[in-house]
C-alpha cells in the first residue's frame, strides 16, 4: 500500500501567499493531499487555496491550536507535514522530512530555522529574543537539546498525531507539542531548514508581547503538569529557606537567653515549615500520578499502532 502524505496548512488571512505555498508543495510532494484549514479569513484565502488545488476546510474556533486539533482529528495519513501559509518555509525540505517519518520511524521531524537563516531574515528582534528564552527554558527544565522550539514546520507520524492531546488554543501550540514529544519519549529529529521573512504586504498574526506571555505561561503550566515533583519541590525548598531564615535567629537567641521574645516570628516560621512539608508530600503524590499516566499513555500508543497496522 502506498504511503499517504497529508500537508496541513492552517490559515488566517493569507491570500497574498497561500496560492504560491500550495503550488510549491504540490510540486515538491505531488502524491500528497494538501489541506488548507481556513480560520475565519476575510480576505478570500479559501478561494485562492481552492484555485491552487488544495482541499479547503473550515475551523470556526479562532486560534492555531484549535485549527491543528481539528486537522489531527479529521485527517487520516501515514505522514503529516505541517507548514504555515505565509510562505516563510521553502518546500525544498519537504521530501526529506517526510522520508524520516515514513522510512526511519521518526515521530516528529522539526524544521530548525534558528540554525540557518532565521536570525538574519526575521525583522522582529523581540521574536528572536523570545525564541532564545523559550529554547533555554525548555531545554533546561526538560533536559533536552532542541534548537527550534517554536517552528511551525514539522512532520509527524500517525502515532504521534492520533495520541497527542491538544490543549492549547493559539500560537503556544508548538511549545506544547515539543514538550509533549520530549516527555513521552517520541523519536525526534531536527534538520536545518531555510527561513525567509514574510513578503511585503503579508502581516504576522503573532503578537510579540501578548502571545509571548501566553507561551511563557504555557511553559510554566506544562512544567507543573509534566514534572510536578521538581516543580513543587522547588517551591517547597524556597519556602523552607524562608522559614529557616526566620527561625534560626529565634533559636540562637533562645540558646543564649532561654527566652523566646519573638513569638510571632516563630509562629510564621512554623507555618511556613508546615507548608513546605505539605508541598513536598504533594510532589510525591503527583509524581506517582504522572508515572501512572505515562504507563497508560504507552498502552494507548500501542493500541493506535495495532489499529494502524490493521488498516494496511
Amino acid at each position: 500500500m502506498k504511503n499517504k502524505i497529508a500537508v496541513l496548512i492552517p490559515c488566517y488571512n493569507e491570500s497574498k501567499t497561500i496560492e504560491k505555498v500550495v503550488t510549491e508543495y504540490k510540486k515538491a510532494l505531488p502524491e500528497a493531499d494538501i489541506y488548507v484549514y481556513d480560520n475565519n479569513s476575510t480576505d478570500g484565502t479559501d478561494e485562492m487555496a481552492k484555485k491552487a488545488g488544495a482541499i479547503v476546510r473550515y475551523e470556526k474556533k479562532q486560534g492555531k491550536g484549535n485549527v491543528i486539533r481539528s486537522m489531527f482529528r479529521q485527517i487520516e495519513a501515514d505522514c503529516y507535514l505541517m507548514i504555515d501559509g505565509d510562505d516563510t518555509y521553502p518546500a525544498e525540505n519537504a521530501r526529506e522530512m517526510c522520508d524520516y517519518v515514513l522510512n526511519d520511524g521518526v515521530d516528529m521531524v522539526i524544521g530548525d530555522r534558528l540554525s540557518s537563516t532565521y536570525f538574519t531574515e526575521n525583522k522582529r528582534p523581540f521574536h528572536n529574543l523570545g525564541n532564545r528564552i523559550v529554547r533555554f527554558a525548555i531545554n533546561t527544565i526538560f533536559h533536552s537539546k532542541i534548537n527550534d522550539i517554536m517552528t511551525g514546520y514539522r512532520a509527524f507520524s500517525y502515532e504521534f498525531v492520533k495520541s497527542y492531546p491538544i490543549l492549547s488554543k493559539g500560537f503556544e501550540i508548538e511549545t506544547e507539542m515539543t514538550i509533549h514529544a520530549i516527555d513521552k519519549n517520541f523519536t525526534l529529529k531536527e534538520i536545518p531548514v531555510q527561513y525567509r521573512d514574510r513578503p511585503e504586504g503579508s502581516v504576522s498574526k503573532l503578537n510579540t508581547y501578548k502571545d509571548g506571555v501566553k507561551v511563557i505561561g504555557t511553559i510554566a503550566t506544562l512544567f507543573k503538569e509534566y514534572k510536578p515533583g521538581l516543580f513543587f519541590n522547588l517551591i517547597s525548598l524556597l519556602i523552607f529557606v524562608i522559614s529557616a531564615i526566620l527561625a534560626i535567629p529565634v533559636f540562637i537567641e533562645y540558646t543564649k537567653t532561654g527566652l523566646v521574645p519573638r513569638f510571632p516570628t516563630l509562629i510564621v516560621a512554623s507555618i511556613l515549615l508546615v507548608i513546605s512539608l505539605l508541598l513536598t508530600t504533594t510532589s510525591i503524590i503527583l509524581q506517582v500520578v504522572v508515572k501512572k499516566n505515562k504507563q497508560m499513555f504507552e498502552m494507548m500508543v500501542n493500541q493506535i499502532k495495532i489499529m494502524s497496522n490493521n488498516k494496511i
